[in-house]
């Protein structure tokens, strides 16, 4: 229905930025909300950031708050998070998401999430 694929992920040093990109396809109207979720060994899957599929203010994680900038294209469907002064606990496995739900988007739990990519992994060297 929806598939996702990111990119851009790689090994950055601390303070370097990085630009994750997420292309979507398929049935893509269905969508309400896109999402960046996160995950390092040994830790839960946690959310980044997240926007509305129609636009409007984004939300972030108030440990990337400041720091990353989630943005999408609607032309090109797709999402972007913009990764400046990466700290070595950035490094995780990065998913992109959408959701067919009417949930509130602001809410980064990422369970109700509908499709995922298959990830991009980001690697921060201190």
């Amino acid at each position: 229905q929806v598939q996702l694929v990111e990119s851009g992920g790689g090994s950055v040093q601390a303070g370097g930025s990085l630009r994750l990109s997420c292309a979507a396809s398929g049935y893509t109207d269905r969508t309400t909300c896109m999402g960046w979720f996160r995950q390092a060994p040994g830790k839960e899957r946690e959310g980044v950031a997240s926007i509305d599929s129609s636009g409007g203010a984004p939300y972030y994680a108030d440990s990337v708050k400041g720091r990353f900038t989630i943005s999408q294209d609607n032309a090109k469907k797709t999402m972007y998070l913009q990764m400046n002064s990466l700290k070595p606990e950035d490094t995780a496995m990065y998913y992109c998401a959408a959701s067919a739900s009417h949930a509130w988007c602001g809410d980064l739990r990422g369970w109700w999430y509908s499709w995922w990519g298959q990830g991009t992994q980001v690697t921060v060297s201190s």
